[in-house]
């Protein structure tokens, strides 16, 4: 396999990178993750709103002060060549990595080398519920803003996620749920959240300290667009959430994953919901090319190269 790394692509067995690392030893990073979805009637590989997930790739370099060397457009392009480089026939998951590359001890973000990777591995499912998630309220708060900028995808700040998600894991749940210093609803450990409630969608703001989600974008165009569902985005308290009718999770790794359960307490009948089903068959069809009006979010990895074609 192929992995871009310090201005080249290399073997995977080079990108390799010291253990004085800056970014190993502090958390001083920024990334995305990126999912391409084979077509197999097409043989090709979407790339999932490619330039979005770029776009917040350098928003999240300014507010850490790391200098990115290339444009949005070489990005998108660099990502295309790695996927076509390793012959890719099944879903995929990129990872474009920005961080700080000195070999210095030292607690700061200034006067330091900036560098980038991207990788690619194969990727299914990253809740494997088909039914549906239980999930719990964590014990472990959201991190604030003004601690690490929830709206940069901060590499240090997922110490915070991990904890959740394993708090949950350990305690027989899927997925935990976290709340904010102040009780309101912020997101999962790395998702997203929306609640179907009164015929509307209801999900946290940005000032949830939320991380401003791709497919959470997504998810309130297709529901507004394909089902007439507005969404309305304020402070929800953890109540809420027994008393929704439908609640969901959305992220890129996530996809969107309904929930059937929170802290034992049964979400509606306890079935993944109507809404829930419509958005993630839609979502599942958008995702693969096979959606004409969301065509512009998919970016092909082999324009007019036939599956027989690629390299496996």
């Amino acid at each position: 396999m192929v992995t871009y790394f310090r201005g080249a692509f290399v073997d995977d067995r080079e990108a390799v990178i010291g253990v004085k690392t800056h970014a190993f030893n502090y958390g001083t990073g920024c990334f995305e993750g990126i999912r391409g979805y084979w077509n197999v009637s097409e043989g090709q590989i979407y790339l999932f709103r490619l330039r979005d997930h770029y776009q917040r790739l350098v928003q999240s370099c300014r507010i850490l002060g790391i200098g990115l060397r290339h444009t949005v457009d070489e990005l998108c392009a660099l990502t295309t060549e790695l996927v076509v480089r390793n012959g890719y026939q099944q879903d995929v998951y990129v990872r474009p990595l920005a961080y700080k590359s000195s070999e210095i001890v030292g607690v700061r973000m200034h006067d330091l080398d900036d560098d980038l990777t991207i990788f690619t591995t194969p990727f299914g499912k990253y809740l494997p519920a088909e039914n549906g998630c239980r999930c719990c309220t964590s014990s472990y708060r959201r991190v604030d803003d003004n601690a690490i900028p929830a709206r940069a995808k901060v590499t240090g700040i997922y110490v915070n996620s991990a904890l959740a998600k394993t708090e949950a894991n350990l305690n027989g749940f899927d997925e935990a749920i976290m709340l904010t210093h102040e009780g309101h609803v912020s997101e999962g450990s790395g998702e997203n959240i929306f609640l179907v409630l009164n015929g509307a969608l209801i999900t946290p703001g940005p000032t949830e300290n939320i991380l401003i989600g791709i497919t959470r974008a997504s998810v309130i165009e297709m529901a507004r667009r394909d089902l007439g569902i507005e969404t309305i985005e304020r402070p929800i308290d953890r109540s809420e959430l027994y008393v929704a009718d439908e609640v969901f999770m959305t992220g890129t790794a996530a996809e969107i994953s309904p929930i059937v359960d929170v802290d034992r307490r049964p979400i509606g009948d306890g079935r993944v919901g109507p809404v829930s089903e419509r958005l993630r068959r839609l979502f599942d069809r958008v995702v693969r090319g096979q959606a004409n009006a969301y065509r512009h979010w998919c970016s092909p990895v082999y324009p007019g190269v036939p599956a027989a074609s690629v390299r496996a």
